[in-house]
């Protein structure tokens, strides 16, 4: 019973994880479109209408991307790991003198 409920997770997770890279992918070309208005270019309809979908395909990662980078979330943790390592460095070099 619970090799079948792991399975089902990582059939979930795998899952996820291909809709997030097709997502990814989709908006792979969104920097150089951005840029333009930057660099003196004026953005065409078309321009305006690509701006469009990747928006709305950022939308729909907009949760995953919000999981990540909330406090305690996956992309904070070696940031977390430095600081409570620099904290027991400060404590130590404290309790030494």
């Amino acid at each position: 019973m619970i090799a079948k409920m792991q399975l089902q997770l990582y059939e979930t997770m795998d899952r996820q994880k291909r809709q997030l890279l097709s997502e990814f992918v989709q908006v792979k070309g969104l920097m150089p479109l951005l840029m333009k208005p930057r660099n003196k270019q004026q953005w065409t309809p078309q321009d305006r209408r690509e701006l469009v979908l990747h928006l709305k395909s950022l939308s729909r990662v907009s949760a995953y991307i919000a999981l990540l980078v909330m406090p305690g979330g996956f992309a904070l943790l070696p940031v977390m790991a430095w600081w409570l390592d620099r904290r027991r460095g400060q404590h130590g070099a404290l309790q030494a003198q």
